[in-house]
């Protein structure tokens, strides 16, 4: 497919290189910065926050470190090529480990399944649940291997901007089964409750409800076995740290506490952007890291929106809202891996309550964070870092949180008291929490969702806000709200389709 290039504006006089403007400094918009500083542009990026991260800031409390949300690094190519683009080798400076396990699960009644890359080892752990599923297993992940080769290796970095572009793609979706949700995908190969719970979660770590997110997330199970499941020594916070020095190295800079009030343009076409301060800034191209919804809605004014009216993004699916619990203690969990996923009573009934219902149900499933089994130094000697994450309703569900937050810490508290962590609440020694709220209030997400639009079938792909807006020239999409989706490959992803779709900066020397 041949793209377009925008109106080519007067030349530069001064022969300098033209300007790209990133909204927001989350790992799509500094990897938006990468690539485009790559390709000869100067730029900016503007993070209203005091420090860059977005989703993936970094807390400082009483001599813990807390990275604030992706704790998961899978397809560390993508940051290799990264680095590669500015002369240097991501190894060189970040240090990543394999887990093992990718996570250990434990399920309500307290059994415990220990997921990693080995198929073999896995198989053993599925036959002690149900010996019959250990051969659907392998079944399943021919499964999501074809669908990670079509829907992640080819698809993930190309864009959907023409309706063409989806109908091409529609045959090999039909192929993989798309139409079919994960659970119902995962059930077509397992029978045993417990292991249908095993590999269908995945989902949740990108927002989707795993009975109605679209199939094609069963490329999760592959994409983590062939390139593994990772941390970062020093924490996710140490590649975020990473990120802004290749873009200050390209001669880029990053501007905090500056918020975009309004995205300039004439005859639809982006010129530039006006800071809450006053200021405007001109560039021919525009890169939203901002949440989708929160671009169009604010950033834009009515008048010129056709696609992404204010009715639709409201009559929109969002994802789940996240409570984060963020807790030091001054002992150590020894017995705690880095990645655990405690599993509650119920699954399909407390997604329904989560996605459907918008409740805040008083049981629930978690996501426990140990980063100090892998690295110490994020805690002071002899103590732990932890936070602990629950999907709960985004702001649809009308939770006060105010008033909400505290029992509902407390529960998850009593929880971990009884199962993982005894004594828990005798040992704190930092505490905070992060709810919808926050992430309304704070990362300016719309409905205090966790992960922008839900990834469901019609909300996917073309279906997804574009990469390259549908709305005025010269402005592009970059995170979870738009292709390929949430997750840190698939933000990294969404900066890379830049390259299809923004033209080179000699267009505008």
């Amino acid at each position: 497919m041949t793209l377009a290039a925008p109106p080519v504006p007067e030349r530069n006089s001064d022969l300098t290189p033209p300007r790209a403007v990133v909204i927001g400094s989350g790992f799509g918009g500094l990897a938006a910065a990468v690539r485009l500083g790559a390709r000869g542009y100067r730029v900016t990026v503007l993070e209203r926050l005091d420090a860059p991260g977005g989703r993936a800031y970094v807390h400082q409390r009483d001599g813990f470190t807390f990275d604030a949300g992706p704790t998961i690094i899978t397809a560390p190519f993508l940051l290799d090529e990264l680095w590669s683009l500015c002369g240097r080798v991501f190894a060189d400076e970040i240090e990543l480990k394999l887990m093992d396990p990718f996570y250990r699960i434990r399920f309500d009644d307290g059994r415990i399944f220990d997921y990693n890359g080995d198929p073999e080892a896995v198989k053993a752990q599925i036959r002690q649940f149900s010996p019959a599923d250990a051969e659907g297993y392998d079944r399943f992940m021919r499964k999501s291997e074809a669908v990670c080769k079509i829907g992640f290796e080819q698809l993930g970095h190309r864009p959907f901007t023409a309706w063409t572009d989806m109908a091409r793609i529609v045959p090999d979706m039909a192929l993989l089964e798309s139409y079919r949700t994960v659970y119902g995908m995962v059930s077509k190969y397992i029978k045993d409750p417990f292991i249908r719970q095993v590999l269908s979660f995945h989902p949740l770590l990108i927002g989707g409800n795993p009975f109605s997110v679209t199939a094609i997330y069963v490329l999760i199970s592959f994409l983590e076995r062939k390139w593994g499941v990772h941390s970062a020594m020093g924490g996710t916070g140490a590649i975020v740290k990473g990120l802004v020095s290749l873009i200050e190295g390209q001669g880029g800079d990053i501007r905090y506490k500056e918020e975009v009030a309004e995205i300039l343009v004439q005859e639809r076409r982006a010129t530039g952007v006006r800071l809450v301060s006053g200021e405007e800034i001109a560039a021919p191209v525009i890169v939203s890291n901002a949440d989708a919804a929160t671009t169009y809605r604010t950033l834009l004014p009515a008048r010129l929106r056709q696609h992404w009216t204010d009715k639709r993004l409201a009559r929109a699916k969002y994802s789940c809202g996240l409570f984060v619990w963020y807790f030091g203690t001054k002992r150590q969990y020894p017995d705690v891996k880095h990645h655990t996923i405690l599993l509650g009573p119920r699954y399909r009934e407390l997604l329904h309550d989560i996605f459907t219902d918008k409740v805040l149900a008083d049981d629930f499933s978690l996501y426990l964070h140990r980063p100090t089994a892998t690295d110490p130094s994020l805690a002071p000697a002899g103590c732990d870092t932890f936070y602990v994450l629950a999907p709960v309703p985004h702001l649809g569900s009308g939770t006060d949180w105010a008033t909400a937050a505290e029992p509902y810490r407390a529960r998850i508290a009593r929880a971990l008291s009884e199962t993982l962590l005894p004594g828990l609440e005798d040992q704190l020694a930092t505490s905070f929490v992060t709810t919808p709220q926050d992430f309304q209030d704070r990362l300016l997400s719309y409905h205090g969702a966790g992960f922008s639009l839900e990834p469901i079938l019609l909300q996917s792909a073309w279906f997804r806000p574009h990469n390259k807006s549908e709305e005025v020239d010269g402005l592009y999409l970059v995170g979870a709200g738009t292709h390929p989706g949430a997750g840190v490959p698939g933000v990294l992803s969404s900066a890379r389709v830049l390259d299809t779709v923004v033209p080179d900066a000699s267009t505008y020397a």
